[in-house]
């Protein structure tokens, strides 16, 4: 194996050639403990940067095998260590060196959230972590002694501070890995405690802004009201104003119908948003970390515009005018109520137990009809079935849960189990005052449903209908934005999908619907159990399949793990999709 003094010289021989000598440099090189592999160089330096790994001897890596035994740990520290190596990067690299991407090392780490991801890998033998580089250049001129001060001073520097246990601060390590361990041990024990989710006390909902992340300063701590507070043990002792905890108090949303109500700016969409990121793990310090949700939520939405294909949408829209069926309804571009029912059942389908819905995005005609209205408009004349007299049933019949922020509409209060008012973001339990309420102010709407729930109708998607292809490419699919996916031709708009987090899920999306085609969709496979197969796939051989170019083991392109849920409705809102039902 050459050596990194072989890079150096060979780097110095390059110097001042055209830029596809830089293809030379290809292949592994032997450092102090590690390996540096150069696994792909770019074309030229506007090209997407080159690709290499670093692999540390997990003996000389030296990290306490406790941090990783179980896959919760392993997927925390992989994503410490990702951090690490971006906090190394801005403190060694000079940055920008030359023509388009010359001179930056970028690795994909994450932001608020804690994903499995490509970037990093920690295995008993070995630890690798996955860097871009844009190889230096001037035009099209390879700059030589540039490069070998990227490759042959700055890597091992980054290196040295990233990758060896001597390097990292422990004490940060462990807290980081402990806290996410206790998150998914809280997530853990809901199901058991009839919980949909769990906020912390203490916890810090609201965000700086509407495009920040970040906890907001001075925030308002969160606290429970005593009706709603539980105690969940966590496995790790957590340290808050000098006190160690090994239990954590908070408010317990049970399983049922929850409201949130209150007035405008009281924080009822700020604790729907914390839940509906919930389903991620945090970083220590993000304010939510505490702010565990089952991993099966789904946030629901009105989306004027989107495609639907042949779905069953009879439990919410009948009959349509001049005798359209609805049993199995396609339409290239459904209206706000339409598109509000085909989500909740695609939801279902592919099968989340729990919906977030807020009034301020959805239809209003899909959510309610009051008395007055029905007393105008007769049933006759209105083929919508409200979500008001559908909820109850979903949870009654299929053991769904639904959470609703709702400030205009009392008619819920029939149908709520449980109903939190948010007053200057703090949560008051006013479930008896809301039943009262009901009593005193019966709604005298009239519950319109023609016949009961029996069951949801799958559907079968057909892989001739996924072209990931463009021009001369037989794959072409990027991630042009968190919210927008090109698969082939064929852009699919995600903007309504608000629980994807990172540019890396997108990605993994888009590749994971080329997949599971050339995998799963067998003609006889269900859309759940297309799902079924990707995620025993990723627990098999992890993300890297999801690369259809990979050899060996290459780098394997930056993806992060997506939820089944932002799979399926991303297959969903693929424009070219054609799916057949299967009816039991």
């Amino acid at each position: 194996m050459r050596t990194l003094e072989d890079l150096r010289r060979l780097l110095h021989r390059l110097d001042g050639r055209g830029y596809k000598a830089y293809e030379e440099i290809e292949g592994a090189y032997e450092g102090p403990g590690w390996v540096l592999y150069v696994d792909h160089v770019q074309g030229d330096p506007f090209a997407p940067p080159s690709k290499m790994r670093v692999r540390v001897d997990g003996r000389r890596a030296g990290f306490p095998p406790d941090l990783y035994r179980t896959p919760v740990r392993r997927l925390a520290l992989e994503d410490f260590l990702a951090r690490r190596v971006r906090q190394s990067i801005e403190a060694v690299s000079r940055g920008h060196r030359g023509s388009g991407k010359s001179g930056l090392i970028w690795v994909d780490a994450g932001g608020q959230e804690v994903l499995e991801r490509t970037a990093v890998r920690v295995r008993p033998e070995w630890v690798e972590c996955r860097l871009q580089l844009g190889l230096p250049a001037a035009g099209r001129t390879v700059l030589g002694r540039q490069a070998e001060e990227m490759l042959c001073r700055e890597v091992p520097e980054i290196v040295r501070r990233s990758l060896f246990w001597a390097e990292v601060p422990e004490s940060e390590c462990r807290r980081f890995v402990e806290c996410v361990e206790n998150q998914e041990a809280i997530r853990a024990q809901l199901q058991a405690r009839r919980l949909v989710a769990f906020v912390a006390d203490g916890a810090v909902l609201p965000r700086r802004s509407g495009v920040s992340e970040l906890p907001l300063e001075g925030a308002i701590p969160f606290r429970s009201p005593e009706s709603l507070r539980v105690t969940l043990t966590v496995p790790n002792p957590i340290v808050r104003d000098e006190r160690v905890q090994e239990a954590l108090t908070g408010m317990g949303i049970p399983e049922g119908v929850t409201l949130i109500v209150g007035g405008g700016y009281h924080g009822k969409s700020t604790l729907l948003r914390a839940l509906e990121r919930g389903v991620y793990p945090h970083i220590p310090g993000d304010g939510r970390e505490y702010v565990v949700t089952r991993a099966d939520a789904v946030t629901i939405r009105a989306e004027d515009g989107r495609r639907i294909e042949r779905v069953d949408l009879t439990p919410f829209i009948g009959e349509l005018p001049y005798g359209q069926r609805t049993d199995a309804f396609s339409t290239e571009n459904a209206s706000g109520s339409t598109s509000q029912a085909a989500n909740i059942l695609e939801a279902l389908e592919a099968g989340s137990r729990l919906l977030l819905i807020d009034e301020d995005t959805s239809a209003t005609n899909f959510m309610v009809r009051d008395a007055r209205m029905q007393a105008l408009v007769a049933k006759a004349l209105e083929p919508i079935t409200p979500f008001v007299d559908r909820v109850r049933e979903l949870y009654e019949r299929f053991g769904v849960s639904t959470i609703l922020v709702m400030g205009g509409s009392g008619d819920y209060l029939d149908v709520a189990d449980t109903v939190i008012l948010m007053r200057e973001y703090i949560p008051e339990d006013v479930t008896e005052q809301a039943r009262r309420i009901a009593r005193a102010f019966p709604t005298e709407r009239r519950r319109e449903v023609s016949q009961p729930l029996e069951h949801l109708v799958e559907r079968i998607p057909l892989a001739e209908s996924l072209d990931p292809s463009r021009g001369r490419r037989e794959v072409k699919i990027e991630a042009k934005a968190v919210d927008l996916i090109l698969f082939g031709e064929t852009a699919i708009d995600l903007r309504a999908v608000e629980q994807i987090v990172d540019l890396s899920q997108t990605r993994a999306i888009g590749y994971a619907l080329h997949c599971a085609a050339e995998r799963f969709m067998d003609g006889r496979r269900t859309v759940r159990e297309v799902l079924d197969e990707l995620e025993r796939l990723f627990e098999r051989e992890g993300l890297e399949v999801l690369d259809p170019f990979r050899r060996g083991e290459e780098h394997p392109g930056n993806f992060a793990r997506p939820r089944r849920y932002e799979i399926a409705a991303a297959l969903n809102r693929l424009r070219t999709v054609r799916m057949r039902q299967r009816r039991q």
